[in-house]
């Protein structure tokens, strides 16, 4: 007779358990390897195969950590030499680490040349989220303010909830705003048109004619009491309305040139405080976004993270106090931030209306 629907049992239910050793398994019980505390840093101990690469990148960290950049270089170079085509993880790290010891030594071509191959090189979000951050950094070597810029951008396109990112953008913006000094024009270049020379008796017009201030006497005229008074007299007209003429002309010349100079200063002024106004506002509003998404954040935070948070907004608070604007242009550059559903609009990927 067929047993029940149901009530079937495998005959191992019923059989005795396997005894466990004391490693938790059946088999005999896995040792841990124990290393001592910096391990890797006697190149007898890294052995060979994956281990020993691993020893000679911990080497080359540590050295790095210790700020002994010409050795680390040494070190990763050497990991890099040994490191199989295969292997792509652990080369981008070393290769990214002789980058970063090569700025560190003020070697920025050189590492810059390795971030661009490896941006050539990468293939997901995480690969060009770090070599953005590796130009970034040379590029603070550099002081380029322009080019951190750009990386920031570029950061804020592949993260654009990243806070700190946009506290970055903000302080990069506020450097290039303290780049901007009042303009100095330079004293205007004469060319051979417009040129008004000096000598003991002459000017050199606008038009290219030379006026000669010294009089001019006939040979054949007599000198005499009254003919020296004569001649002395028309000397002195001729002097007068010559000297008069050129002047005039000088002046003129000169006054249609200082026209030109304030026009460009003006030109030139109104260009700055335009430029000026915008990286204010550029910098304010990615202020003000990065301070809203630490809001956002901050009810899932706490310990150091927390503190950090806290930290930020104050950071960012004195920031902006030390721009100037005024509370109606904060308040419509917040409204602009978070389309006036901050929530929604932040944790929705809702659109905004500031771009960096």
């Amino acid at each position: 007779m067929e047993p029940l629907l149901g009530w079937q049992f495998e005959d191992s239910l019923f059989a005795p358990s396997r005894e466990r050793g004391p490693g938790g398994g059946a088999g005999p019980p896995c040792g841990a390897k124990h290393c001592e505390p910096r391990w890797f840093r006697s190149e007898a101990d890294g052995g060979e195969g994956a281990w020993g690469l691993t020893a000679s990148k911990f080497r080359a960290d540590w050295a790095y950590r210790q700020q002994e950049f010409e050795k680390a270089l040494h070190e990763y170079s050497n990991c890099l030499l040994v490191l199989p085509p295969s292997n792509i993880a652990m080369r981008r790290d070393v290769q990214e680490g002789q980058a970063r010891c090569l700025c560190r030594l003020g070697r920025h071509k050189e590492a810059l040349d390795i971030a661009e191959k490896l941006r050539n090189g990468a293939t997901n979000t995480d690969h060009l989220t770090t070599v953005l951050n590796l130009q970034f950094a040379i590029y603070q070597g550099l002081e380029n303010v322009e080019e951190k810029i750009t990386c920031l951008q570029q950061l804020i396109c592949l993260h654009p909830f990243n806070p700190w990112y946009w506290k970055l953008l903000a302080e990069a913006y506020m450097s290039l705003l303290q780049s901007l000094s009042p303009l100095v024009i330079p004293e205007t270049n004469l060319n051979q048109s417009e040129e008004v020379s000096v000598s003991d008796s002459s000017f050199k017009t606008s038009a290219g004619r030379e006026i000669n201030l010294q009089p001019h006497r006939s040979d054949g005229q007599k000198e005499g009491p009254w003919s020296s008074l004569a001649t002395e007299t028309k000397r002195e007209n001729a002097v007068t309305c010559s000297s008069s003429q050129a002047v005039k002309e000088f002046l003129c010349t000169s006054e249609e040139l200082e026209r030109m100079d304030k026009g460009k200063r003006a030109a030139s002024e109104s260009w700055e405080q335009n430029k000026s106004k915008r990286v204010g506002i550029k910098a304010c509003g990615s202020l003000i976004r990065a301070r809203l998404l630490l809001q956002l954040t901050q009810l899932q935070q706490s310990s150091f993270a927390l503190e950090n948070n806290i930290k930020g907004q104050k950071e960012i608070d004195d920031k902006v106090a030390r721009l100037g604007f005024n509370e109606n242009s904060l308040l419509l550059m917040t409204k602009l931030e978070v389309g006036e559903k901050p929530a929604a609009a932040g944790l929705a990927g809702g659109r905004v209306g500031f771009h960096p």
